[in-house]
């Protein structure tokens, strides 16, 4: 998995990219928890989601927001990096011009950022958001919602409480033609202590019956 640093708006932004093997793959991009709070690009939420979709076939790209590890600038209180995470998407898109569609993932901190960047980017057709803040964070902007995606919270959030997030998801849903689902992963907190696998496994579920048999089946195809 080869280290990156393309150019962001506040100057160069650290990554790990993994292209896909076959041409015109659809894009992934995982972001990462609230940087200020020890959030990076090796969360290890964020590391599985970045290989659960390498795994189906994705081109993958995880980073660090500016200020963070090896990127450059100061914590931007989400407009910068918000500004972030469309370079990262312009940059993959650079590489990958075949491609037709991406999907964004984020937790927490993350989760806010990317639902931000669906609003804006039309060729976003899914989403993950993974223990979204929706108690601390404003999200009315997802009215109406262009993507169907996935939210997934732990029932002993404390962070994000569970009916915080519920009250966004109920009012998207609302939105014609568009499908929200949501799964809650028992026993787990904010941070999904003990319970990665637990949530992978939900993600999974998801995925494979969104994108995965098609993927895989082309891959299997053609080795």
């Amino acid at each position: 998995m080869p280290e990156v640093i393309f150019n962001g708006p506040a100057g160069r932004i650290e990554g790990r990219y993994q292209p896909a093997k076959k041409r015109g793959a659809p894009l992934a991009i995982i972001l990462h928890p609230h940087p200020q709070f020890g959030g990076t690009m090796n969360n290890q939420i964020v590391y599985n989601l970045f290989y659960t979709f390498v795994n189906r076939g994705f081109s993958a790209l995880r980073f660090n927001f500016r200020g963070v590890g090896r990127s450059q600038g100061q914590f931007d209180h989400g407009a910068g990096e918000l500004s972030d995470a469309a370079a990262a998407l312009d940059w993959m898109q650079a590489l990958n011009p075949e491609a037709k569609s991406c999907w964004i993932t984020g937790v927490s901190f993350g989760a806010w950022i990317g639902m931000q960047l669906l609003m804006r980017r039309p060729e976003i057709e899914g989403f993950l958001s993974i223990a979204a803040m929706a108690n601390r964070y404003d999200f009315s902007f997802l009215a109406p919602c262009p993507s169907s995606g996935l939210f997934v919270h732990g029932s002993e959030d404390r962070v994000a409480p569970v009916k915080e997030v519920m009250a966004v998801i109920e009012k998207v849903k609302t939105q014609k033609g568009i499908q929200i689902e949501h799964a809650v992963v028992e026993g787990a907190n904010h941070f999904f202590d003990g319970r990665v696998d637990q949530l992978m496994e939900q993600v999974g579920v998801y995925l494979d019956r969104k994108v995965g048999p098609e993927i895989l089946k082309s891959e299997q195809e053609k080795a």
